[in-house]
């Protein structure tokens, strides 16, 4: 099943763009961006697996992992900077933020919004972490480490002068307008694209 995020960044990625896709996993969406928007792209994970994936489908990808500061990486040395649904996982977002903005021109990530009515019912009636599609793992099995609503995350990046220079939601159907109008309660992701602030 194609994640909705993924579609949403694909759209704001301007066809020939030099794209560094953070936590590339497989490869997959790397991949795509190369054929449907004629990227030129580097891919960065951490596992051998994803890894070997990767280079199977032709792509140029480093291991290393997003913690460490992403120092093999110069400032403005990619026109996009992609973080898909991995900011909760890193020991440190808001570094990895700013790094993003300083490696590339823009940057695009996507995150679950924990502060969505139905993760706010399930803690408030069952006392318990929720589980979605979305969230599949129990709390003490899942790579999120950093749980973030779309309010802490624009509040990060006024915290940080990082400009943000569009937002989408994903919402059911039911609830789409809910999401645009009232994200931090009807979204269920959101995807930003963000710069840093002056340029």
């Amino acid at each position: 099943m194609t994640r909705l995020d993924l579609n949403t960044v694909l759209g704001w990625i301007t066809p020939g763009s030099r794209v560094l896709d953070l936590g590339c996993g497989d490869g997959a969406f790397l991949a795509r961006l190369r054929d449907e928007r004629d990227t030129s792209g580097v891919g960065v994970d951490i596992d051998p697996d994803n890894l070997i994936a990767s280079v199977s489908k032709g792509l140029d990808v480093i291991q290393e992992d997003i913690n460490d500061g992403l120092h093999c990486f110069s400032t403005n040395g990619f026109d996009v900077v992609v973080l898909a649904h991995a900011l909760q996982e890193l020991t440190h977002p808001h570094i990895a933020l700013q790094r993003m903005v300083d490696i590339g021109n823009e940057a695009v990530v996507s995150f679950p919004n924990f502060g969505h009515w139905l993760c706010r019912l399930h803690l408030g009636l069952k006392g318990r972490m929720p589980m979605s599609r979305a969230m599949p793992r129990q709390w003490y099995d899942t790579p999120n480490i950093h749980f973030c609503t779309v309010k802490d995350f624009e509040s990060l990046c006024s915290e940080l002068d990082i400009n943000i220079i569009e937002r989408a939601t994903i919402a059911g159907p039911a609830q789409r307008l809910l999401g645009r109008w009232l994200p931090n309660l009807f979204a269920s992701s959101a995807i930003y694209r963000i710069r840093r602030a002056g340029t």
